[in-house]
């Protein structure tokens, strides 16, 4: 494995890292109510699966098929890896698969622009991936039933929250905002609008919307930022964690636009 994957691993792991210690983060674990040690180690457990995610792109040089089928192995061997490596728990286990994609693209692009590397993960996502299992997940399932997106259709439309994300962070750190506060607004930003299959499989459509529009009220009242968002950030989470919805999808995908981010 050469140093560019071992570098490029590396990131996304730092990035994984950033999301897990960032806190307060609204209905998920954070520093206030969780084993902050063992999801370090479940975030460093994904290192050498993403590092050979990227080496598998650097050899093939081009997204095709059989490269995404490649990633999927890669991929799911990963998930098995953290899992035992987790005492049974698969902690992160949807973080493999965006920033295992993103990883590999940023691979083949060898640059840092964030519309460049999603451009090619939405190629590489359209590519059917003939030895994954048939049977479906319980985020396919939830997609089905409801129509939403899912995590293969963010993939398949270019990462768009990620991109979103991104925009949030460079325009809250413009604004003087600390690298926490932007990095929530960032977060919050992917709350609003995501249709996380997670959320409606714990709380169906209502509660989706219900974290869509309590992270959409943080944003109005000002951000992270500013005294009103703050507390209105506070309440937010009292509300969820009251209802027990945690947007885990949005989390991973603050992860995946942290690490688009880092490469700059």
């Amino acid at each position: 494995m050469g140093r560019e994957e071992e570098r490029l691993a590396r990131t996304a792991v730092d990035a994984l890292l950033a999301e897990v210690e960032l806190t307060p983060e609204p209905g998920l674990p954070d520093a206030r109510n969780a084993d902050i040690s063992a999801l370090r180690w479940s975030a460093r457990s994904l290192a050498p699966g993403l590092a050979a995610m990227a080496g598998a792109a650097r050899r093939t040089g081009e997204p095709t098929r059989t490269l995404r089928e490649e990633l999927g192995a890669i991929g799911r061997c990963t998930e098995r890896s953290m899992t035992v490596a987790n005492g049974g728990t698969p902690l992160h286990h949807r973080a493999v698969w965006p920033l295992g994609l993103l990883v590999a693209s940023a691979a083949l692009v060898r640059g840092t622009d964030v519309k460049d590397i999603t451009a090619v993960a939405r190629q590489l996502a359209t590519f059917p991936d003939r030895r994954a299992p048939r049977r479906p997940t319980t985020g396919s399932a939830v997609a089905t039933r409801y129509g939403a997106a899912g995590a293969r259709g963010e993939a398949r439309a270019g990462f768009p929250h990620v991109r979103r994300a991104t925009d949030a962070l460079g325009k809250a750190r413009g604004a003087g905002l600390r690298e926490p506060q932007a990095r929530l607004d960032a977060l919050l930003t992917v709350m609003s609008t995501l249709q996380d299959t997670g959320l409606l499989h714990t709380g169906g459509p209502h509660g989706l919307r219900e974290v869509q529009n309590g992270a959409r009220a943080v944003l109005d009242a000002g951000g992270t930022g500013t005294e009103a968002g703050w507390q209105a950030l506070l309440d937010f989470d009292r509300y969820l964690r009251g209802r027990n919805l945690s947007p885990r999808g949005s989390a991973q995908l603050l992860a995946a636009a942290l690490f688009v981010d880092f490469l700059t």
